[in-house]
């Protein structure tokens, strides 16, 4: 991990620990935790950067977990596609110079996704509205994605309003993800943001990474994941307004 001090790669290696903790233990969190706890410690364009091997690794292994893959890319391409399309646009303004902007947004993106997971009601998309829906879902995802870093508002309320079965959320939800992470890893690079020393760092961070989520998974027979759930969204939340109330300071 070249170009960092000692201090901040005990950081990196501590956060994609604990982050692959979060996935292993809830299926998902992994990018939200590193931006969120990195996008207080770096920029969230370094931020970024860090976080895009580790997150398609971990994403790509959610992927194919389930055994539906062809079908639920057919029924959520055009989410897909416009997920890229946002990422590209939002890109624009996560490689510019207005960082303030960018950490409020990241902030504000935590404390929504946060909120509405713990006091939002499930809500249903039928199948005739999903057809006009997914691709505007998929454009604010992508916009928020590039602007942040943050994959999950509002995809992930979405693809849960779609009644999918428990393995088929997963890998809907895996999908999202992968696509978003290589949206934005090819935003960073059009607009030249992913130096070489941060593409290696991110390259290593993939160990503490998988070591977090096999030690998730063990934890999660021992702990109720329900408890565990709202106490990681209680962090995002606090986490969420500290670093807007910083961006805006």
């Amino acid at each position: 991990m070249f170009g960092h001090s000692y201090s901040l790669i005990a950081a990196i290696v501590a956060t994609f620990f604990a982050a692959g903790v979060v996935k292993g233990v809830s299926g998902m969190g992994l990018p939200t935790v590193a931006m969120g706890v990195l996008g207080s410690l770096l920029s969230p364009l370094a931020a970024a950067s860090l976080l895009l091997v580790p997150s398609f690794v971990t994403n790509v292994w959610q992927l194919f977990t389930g055994p539906r893959f062809g079908a639920l890319l057919g029924r959520l391409w055009p989410m897909m596609v416009t997920i890229v399309l946002g990422t590209m646009i939002g890109s624009a303004l996560l490689t510019g110079s207005r960082t303030h902007l960018t950490t409020v947004g990241l902030g504000v993106a935590l404390m929504t996704y946060a909120a509405y997971t713990l006091l939002g009601r499930p809500f249903h998309v039928s199948a005739r509205r999903e057809p006009w829906l997914s691709p505007l879902i998929g454009l604010a995802t992508g916009l928020v994605t590039g602007v942040t870093g943050v994959f999950v508002i509002p995809a992930v309320p979405y693809i849960q309003s779609l009644d999918l079965d428990r393995d088929d959320l997963v890998q809907a939800l895996g999908l999202s993800f992968t696509v978003s992470t290589i949206a934005l890893a090819i935003g960073l690079v059009w607009h030249g943001a992913v130096p070489a020393g941060n593409l290696l760092t991110s390259t290593l961070a993939v160990v503490p990474a998988l070591l977090g989520m096999s030690a998730g998974q063990a934890i999660r027979t021992r702990i109720s994941p329900p408890l565990f759930r709202r106490l990681f969204l209680l962090f995002l939340l606090l986490l969420g307004l500290e670093m807007a109330l910083h961006g805006l300071l």
